[in-house]
């Protein structure tokens, strides 16, 4: 738990980097929370909505100041199913119960389990997720769109010119703000003929008010939502956390799992019941915020009352910014956010650590589902590793001088992945009158490794020798006096019948 003072800096340390920043990422979050809205299948104030509540929210019970969170495609793309069949007060039903599962999980502590995602996973997703962004730009270089036309190229050359030249001259105003009030403004002297936000949708023009989703309240309706909001939770939970780690690394500073969680499912259990929907942490909007100069609650808190006055109150100007401005910006983001020292360390790190990075990017790629992609890195890592303990086990045997009695030193973790080497290094064809398996070197992990030593032990009492188990530490010997049979009677056939 954070102290008073310690909280106070975080919302009042950094107020003009924090404020610059915040309407920065404001004017991003526009045509993304548009867009999102249009992929769920819903009206785009659904989606402006819910950037503007989750935003402000989290900057008050989120684990992370300056990172920022609103609607994003994630959990957008989980819910167009629901709308088409159900309609929006299905969706809005299923945000506020995927919040609630958010909050119960950080009360759980579950985001402790982030620690079991390698780097190679963190590295695939972060790759991954460069590239969807910069995949989700192309829609508005397509020449074959109404509106988008070669002067659209030469708007978002200028705007990436802007964005990397001007902090060699001055970072006192954050250079992505500074591409879109130029930009803007050539457009509007100029009056020529580009896409912009306004053409993405209508915005809305009255403020958000709290509402109950009408729905039945049954079992039925439970069980339509259920599937959906456990989905939209844990998919919101892990490009969160990742999300947190990532602006951790680059603001070299430490934030509570446990707290983003449970602010997380307050956030977006307070958006269901203003009409917004599900959300989570954004890394793009997040790397805008760090590189524009927003480190604190504050920056996110400005994002969200900004996004809301500039949709509602000055939803004319607005509508007027050139979308090859935010492509420009959007551009910028995913150059920043993939990891390009990555494909360099393609041939120095362990080849196992490539494929994993390598298969999460093309999961996550292909399927478009952040969950998948980690899962299947995290499957992998898991593996790998597995194989690479398994290599470490060694088993050495040495004969009494009057050759009455082997010793079998067993060295290294004995679970699943050693069990067959295990088995496989004692020689029950030798007649010996007594059989030492010393374990000191060693540690019992699993029931695999117990029901091998199992049979080991059995096989040699089959064959008349006298077998002594010695060296077992304080764990491995608890897991065999509960799991272990070869000391019960008729031990050896239960264990022939598995």
């Amino acid at each position: 738990m954070i102290s008073l003072s310690e909280y106070r800096n975080q919302w009042f340390g950094n107020i003009r980097g924090d404020l610059l920043a915040g309407v920065v990422v404001a004017l991003a979050l526009i045509p993304e929370a548009i867009a999102f809205s249009i992929i769920a299948g819903v009206d785009p104030r659904v989606g402006l909505y819910a950037s503007f509540s989750i935003a402000v929210l989290i900057a008050f019970v989120g684990g992370r100041p300056g990172m920022i969170s609103a609607a994003t495609a994630a959990t957008a793309v989980l819910m167009i199913t629901l709308v088409r069949d159900h309609g929006l007060e299905y969706l809005l039903a299923a945000t506020v119960l995927a919040g609630l599962i958010q909050i119960g999980a950080g009360l759980l502590k579950l985001g402790r389990f982030m620690r079991y995602v390698s780097k190679s996973v963190m590295t695939g997703f972060v790759n991954a997720l460069a590239i969807l962004i910069f995949m989700a730009q192309l829609t508005e270089l397509d020449l074959s769109v109404p509106g988008i036309t070669w002067l659209t190229y030469a708007l978002v050359a200028v705007g990436l010119v802007i964005i990397y030249l001007l902090p060699r001259l001055t970072t006192a105003i954050p250079s992505p703000l500074v591409t879109i009030v130029v930009l803007t403004a050539l457009v509007w002297f100029t009056g020529w003929d580009v896409r912009t936000v306004g053409d993405m949708g209508a915005l809305p023009d009255t403020l958000p008010v709290f509402l109950i989703p009408d729905i039945p309240l049954n079992l039925t309706t439970l069980l339509i939502i259920l599937p959906y909001s456990l989905a939209v939770a844990i998919v919101g939970l892990l490009e969160s956390l990742m999300t947190q780690n990532i602006v951790d690394d680059l603001t070299d500073t430490k934030s509570s799992r446990d707290q983003e969680c449970v602010g997380q499912g307050i956030a977006n259990t307070a958006t269901g019941f203003i009409g917004g929907m599900a959300g989570c942490a954004m890394i793009g909007q997040s790397i805008i915020n760090v590189k524009s100069g927003g480190r604190g609650r504050l920056s996110s808190f400005a994002a969200g009352v900004a996004l809301l006055i500039m949709v509602v109150g000055l939803g004319g100007l607005v509508a007027i910014i050139p979308m090859a401005a935010l492509v420009a910006i959007m551009f910028m983001v995913a150059i920043g956010t993939f990891s390009w020292s990555s494909l360099g360390n393609l041939k120095t790190h362990p080849r196992s650590s490539s494929v994993v990075m390598i298969a999460t990017v093309f999961t996550v790629v292909y399927t478009h589902n952040l969950a998948i992609g980690v899962l299947v890195g995290v499957m992998l890592s898991g593996i790998f590793f597995a194989a690479k303990i398994a290599q470490l086990f060694r088993i050495r045997s040495s004969l009494s001088q009057d050759g009455r009695t082997r010793t079998y030193l067993v060295e290294g973790q004995l679970f699943y992945g050693s069990a067959e080497d295990f088995a496989e290094a004692f020689d029950f064809k030798e007649a010996v009158e007594k059989v030492v398996i010393d374990v000191t070197g060693a540690h019992i992990w699993d029931i695999s490794s117990v029901q091998a030593l199992d049979m080991a032990i059995l096989k040699f009492r089959r064959d008349g020798a006298e077998v002594e188990l010695i060296g077992m530490n304080e764990a491995s010997e608890t897991l065999v006096d509960r799991l272990a049979i070869h000391d019960k009677p008729g031990a050896l056939d239960k264990l022939m019948s598995h």
